[in-house]
């Protein structure tokens, strides 16, 4: 395996920010759906219970290892041998739960994995991809944990991994 299927060394900059950025994005439009769907309110407090409260360290570790991982195995593996789509439509269906009240967080991880994707294919690179990932994953741990629906000054918007 090169470099190549990670960065390209001559536009790793533009890489970053459109990384940062998409991840960005996918992190306010959780916010967004947290704030005008119940079923995603839901989701995340269910999830806040589960999540427990990481270290700082933790968030960093458990956001890279799992951003890099799943952009490896997910818009690496299954994309480069199958299709954009099919790697989205895994991707969405792996991120499922028990239940209905799983449904949101199935349909967000379609919408990412399609934008995660598109990158892909754009940047002919996993850099952008992972760093997205790595940022939606780093900051909605982060916030999880202060995530809860009756508690004064709570946000809405917090999100998930």
């Amino acid at each position: 395996m090169t470099l190549g299927l990670f960065a390209d060394r001559e536009e790793a900059a533009l890489d970053l920010v459109l990384g940062l950025g998409a991840g960005g994005a996918l992190v306010v439009l959780w916010q967004l759906a947290c704030r005008i769907f119940e079923s995603a309110r839901g989701l995340t407090e269910l999830l806040s219970g589960l999540a427990g409260v990481l270290s700082r360290t933790e968030i960093i570790g458990v956001s890279l290892l799992s951003g890099f991982a799943e952009e490896l195995f997910f818009r690496g593996a299954i994309q480069g041998s199958f299709g954009i789509g099919w790697a989205t439509l895994v991707f969405a269906l792996l991120h499922s739960g028990p239940g209905p009240r799983f449904r949101m967080w199935t349909l967000f991880a379609l919408i990412a994995g399609g934008l995660l994707g598109a990158l892909v294919l754009w940047r002919d690179n996993l850099l952008a991809a992972i760093l997205a990932h790595a940022v939606v994953n780093a900051i909605n741990l982060w916030r999880l944990p202060a995530f809860t629906a009756g508690s004064p000054g709570a946000d809405a918007g917090d999100g998930i991994a």
